[in-house]
This record gives structure tokens, sequence and C-alpha cells, in this order.
């Protein structure tokens, strides 16, 4: 059984769009063993993925001694290692513990002394997504050439709750009416994409309520605080407020028990992408935080963008995107008006 390294160090997102090469992995080699690395705040992610077997957390592993870390690496006796995510300490350890085949990027310099497998790879500028772009890296361990379309790679990976939703969250989302859906709307991206504003969620929110359906709000601790004036405002439109409350395995379990989400191009987008979930992005046209780099990826996601190419506007002044926030709110819910109601498998 050969023993595979992924390593991808940083956010929710990114880690959910890299999944697709452990599915790959486990395509090209049957019954070998994928071993994510990855930060403390991604693991549930990798712990819900069947197509990851185990998890290393850089945060705890970079705590240890020196000879501590290499022995850790060389106990999982890998075959290679993919950097898919340049981390320049573990690019270090992984030539140290000896694993034989270390592959990582050429635009690296760190890579050059401690890879020996090296991939040309430029993303910034690249037509494709960035869960095509990972797959590259997969170049030195297979034959196979060809840019997998994106349904393909939508498939080689896919995410199921560990936990049980706790009985508090699960009651939320029992008493739903015929035609009724269960609709989050998670309304800040915390700097990581172009914002669609919160005076355009309101506005959702309310047609969603007027429509019948049930809105909930998701966030972080800090998101709930800087979002408290938009939440007592819109109170009347919202079944329930949940920033804060819900542990990244908890957040899984609701949004697989929900119907769909809402959300700019952030880590629940994806989530909610690859738990088969509804999950409509709303996106700028402009590269390289388009959706034809950052569009999420699952059988019943979608995303909605404003066709305005070349925005000289928007790439000088991003906090001030008009782009994206040209897309209205009537569209978003006109989108979600063809959704039907998901059925939920058991984690």
């Amino acid at each position: 059984m050969k023993t595979f390294l992924v390593s991808r160090t940083d956010a929710i997102g990114d880690v959910v769009l890299t999944l697709p090469v452990c599915g790959q992995l486990k395509r090209l080699f049957p019954g070998c063993r994928v071993v994510l690395i990855g930060r403390t705040y991604t693991q549930a992610v990798a712990e819900a993925c069947p197509q990851v077997d185990g998890f290393i957390n850089v945060d705890e592993l970079l705590k240890s001694s020196p000879r501590a870390q290499v022995a850790a690496l060389r106990a999982e006796q890998a075959a290679a290692i993919i950097h898919v995510f340049p981390n320049k300490s573990l690019a270090r350890l992984a030539r140290q513990a000896d694993i034989p085949i270390r592959i990582g990027t050429r635009n690296r310099w760190f890579h050059w002394l401690t890879c020996n497998r090296l991939v040309a790879l430029s993303r910034r500028h690249s037509p494709l997504h960035e869960a095509q772009l990972n797959l590259r890296m997969l170049a030195p361990l297979s034959t196979f050439k060809a840019d997998l379309p994106l349904a393909e790679v939508a498939a080689l990976s896919s995410l199921q709750p560990v936990e049980t939703l706790g009985g508090n969250f699960s009651q939320l989302l029992q008493a739903r009416k015929a035609g009724q859906l269960n609709i989050i709307l998670h309304p800040s991206s915390r700097g990581s994409a172009r914002e669609w504003g919160l005076d355009h969620f309101g506005t959702l929110a309310y047609l969603l309520h007027q429509a019948g359906h049930r809105v909930f709000i998701t966030g972080t601790t800090a998101d709930g605080e800087m979002l408290r004036p938009w939440l007592t405002a819109h109170a009347s439109s919202l079944t329930a407020d949940l920033t804060g409350q819900l542990s990244l395995p908890q957040l899984l379990a609701f949004i697989h028990a929900t119907d769909g989400l809402v959300a700019a191009s952030t880590g629940p987008l994806h989530l909610a992408a690859a738990l088969g979930r509804h999950a409509l992005g709303v996106y700028p046209s402009l590269r390289p935080t388009d959706p034809g780099r950052w569009a999420p990826l699952g059988p019943h996601a979608e995303y909605l963008v404003f066709d305005r190419p070349n925005c000289t506007d928007c790439r000088m002044q991003p906090a001030l995107c008009t782009c994206v926030r040209a897309i209205q709110p009537a569209q978003v819910l006109a989108r979600i008006s063809g959704w039907q109601p998901l059925a939920i498998s058991a984690p």
C-alpha cells in the first residue's frame, strides 16, 4: 500500500478544491493511502472527506522539536509528497525525512533545493479552475496529461459529515412545509472574496422570507459582532442567527441538513457544493477572482456573475467592486426559485 502526502496549509475553500487531488490519487493508485497535511481549522474538512485516510496537523507538527518533526514524516513511510500549497518548512522537512518523491512548483526557489520533481505551473494568469491547476501537480506521477473537465473533477471528491447535527440545531430544521426551503446566507467573506454587500443580503433575506422560505445566517463569532446591527434590522426575515454557534464539524452537518447556501467565494460556499447541497456563489468577472478560477464544484453548484470584462475600477478599488454589486437580489431569488428540496443522507 502506497502512502501519499498532500500538503495544503491554507484556507478552507482552498482545501476543498484540493480534495480532487486525493480522489485522483485513489483512482491512479487503487488501494493507496492519502494523508492530507493542513491547518488546525481545516482538520474537520479532511475528516469529512472519504478520499482522505489521515490528517497531519501542521500547526501541531511545527511545535515539536526538529528531530520529532522529521520522525513524524518518516513514520508515514510516504512514497511521495505533493506540495499543492508551497510551505518552506514542510518542503525542508520532507527532504530531511527522505521522502522518495517530492513534488513542488518551479516558481518557488526553495522547491529547487528541497523537491526532486518540479512542475511548471503559473496560477495567476491561467484560464483553468483552481481544482484543475491543483491536479496538474500530479503530473510527475501520471502519464495522463489532459486537463479533466470540471464535472469529472467535481466527481473526484465529496464531503460527508462525521458528526450528527446537535439537537437544538436539528430542531430548527424539522417543521418544514411543502415547497419550503431551508436556506443559509453567509454574508461575510472576511476579505477572502469580493463582497456582495449587506444591503443585498438583507433584501434577499426579505424576499426569501416573503416567498415562504426559512433563512439562516452563518459566520464566525467575529462576524456576528460585525453583523449585529444588520441582524437586528432584519430579524423579522430570519429564522435563526447561527453566527459563532457552530463548530466546523457542526457547520458541515448543518449545511448538509439544509437545502442550499448563498455566499460570495468563501469556504462555506465550497463546503456546501462538496456536500451536494445547492451552492450559489456571487462573483465578480475580474480575473483571477472570477468563477472561471474559483467556482464551486458539486452536483448542485452554480454561480451568478456580472459580465464586465477588464473592469479597471474594480481592480483599483476591490472593496468597492461594482461588478459583483451589479448582481441584484431578485436575480438570486430567481435562481433559488428553481431549486428543489434535497434528500439528506445519514452521516
